[in-house]
């Protein structure tokens, strides 16, 4: 029997975002391996990123699909609860890097993960008072923050659930979501200039106060390294051995503390197209995800800051983000059967098609 219009139309969304998924992702594990060959170069932690996030985007699509709301609460949860337990003194299981600094962009990484779970889960929830309830965790969650001192895990995660409080009132996502590819193009923007030393020299100085001098030399660094190699990079994991910055920092976990960077002279110019295309990969599985535009504009703007975040500091560098942004992606793009598609499976004069959703 030929399945209705609207399912198999549902189908084809789904079947395109996954083939898009395969060619980024895959094309950023073989492009480690290639830029690693005749190096001491180690790619396992590009290839252990790859991996986590591929195994939380389909344990999201999964759960997405059968407990919507339970699955995004209990994300949510536990993203929470690795951030408190990343409080200065602890650790965040899956770290490839020792020092506070590297633990601070992860623990607002997770809080604004945390924020977003929550806040997809009250999209989801069907009671008003459930819905109440789990926005008032996200809230909670903004809170958290200022309790363990991450202001910019405050900014994200309060800015998460105003985004998502705002998207009530958008009806189509495509304005939306071109206003977070902006945004996040402007942070990487700016913090390759600040890398080349391109901007005005007073708002320079301010940046470099906010960002600490050491991380700007880092950059700085990475940039030099980026252009030595263009091609291939430096190799996967070998700024820390080749960057006299971190060589002469006490406690240096061998990062430049920006993902863009990092990509830039570690893969070169090949590897910074990959990780853009992972990113853009999620948001474009947002733009055709079944479900609603409020879920969907929730789901970007987690990731967005959580882009943000990884621009300026180390956050992807921890394998448990990694996992959560795949997760909260995955959730978000889930496709929810609903009574019209039940009765559509099932031939009788009672099928219906599923609900369109606004673009």
């Amino acid at each position: 029997m030929t399945a209705p219009a609207g399912l198999s139309t549902t189908e084809e969304r789904g079947g395109l975002t996954e083939a898009a998924g395969v060619v980024v992702l895959g094309g950023c594990a073989v492009w480690s391996l290639i830029a690693a060959t005749g190096r001491d170069a180690r790619p396992e932690g590009v290839l252990l990123a790859v991996l986590a996030l591929t195994g939380g985007y389909a344990c999201g699509r999964i759960c997405g699909s059968l407990v919507p709301v339970a699955a995004a609460c209990a994300a949510a949860i536990a993203a929470l609860g690795l951030a408190v337990a990343a409080r200065p003194g602890g650790g965040i299981p899956g770290a490839t890097a020792v020092p506070a600094p590297g633990h601070t962009g992860a623990i607002a990484a997770l809080l604004a993960l945390a924020s977003g779970a929550a806040c997809c889960a009250a999209w989801a929830a069907r009671a008003s008072s459930l819905r109440l309830a789990l926005r008032l965790l996200a809230l909670l969650i903004a809170v958290t923050a200022l309790l363990l001192g991450s202001l910019a895990g405050f900014a994200a995660a309060l800015g998460v659930l105003l985004c998502s409080l705002a998207a009530a009132r958008t009806r189509r996502r495509t304005a939306a979501l071109a206003g977070l590819v902006l945004a996040t193009a402007l942070v990487a923007a700016g913090s390759w200039a600040v890398a080349e030393d391109a901007l005005p020299g007073g708002l320079t100085a301010s940046l470099e106060g906010q960002l600490s001098v050491n991380r700007v030399l880092l950059w700085q660094d990475a940039i030099g390294l980026a252009k030595e190699y263009p091609g291939r990079g430096a190799g996967p994991d070998r700024f820390g051995e080749l960057s006299p910055t971190a060589q002469r920092t006490r406690d240096a976990d061998g990062k430049p503390h920006s993902a863009l960077l990092q990509q830039a002279s570690e893969q070169g110019i090949p590897g910074v197209a990959l990780l853009g295309g992972a990113y853009g990969w999620v948001l474009y599985g947002l733009w055709r995800s079944p479900r609603d535009t409020p879920t969907a504009l929730t789901a970007a703007a987690a990731l967005t800051a959580l882009a943000a975040l990884a621009c300026i500091g180390n956050a992807l560098s921890f394998t448990p983000v990694t996992a959560g942004a795949g997760l909260l992606a995955g959730l978000a793009t889930a496709r929810r059967p609903g009574p019209g598609e039940v009765d559509a499976a099932v031939p009788g004069p009672s099928a219906r098609l599923p609900h369109s959703r606004h673009r």
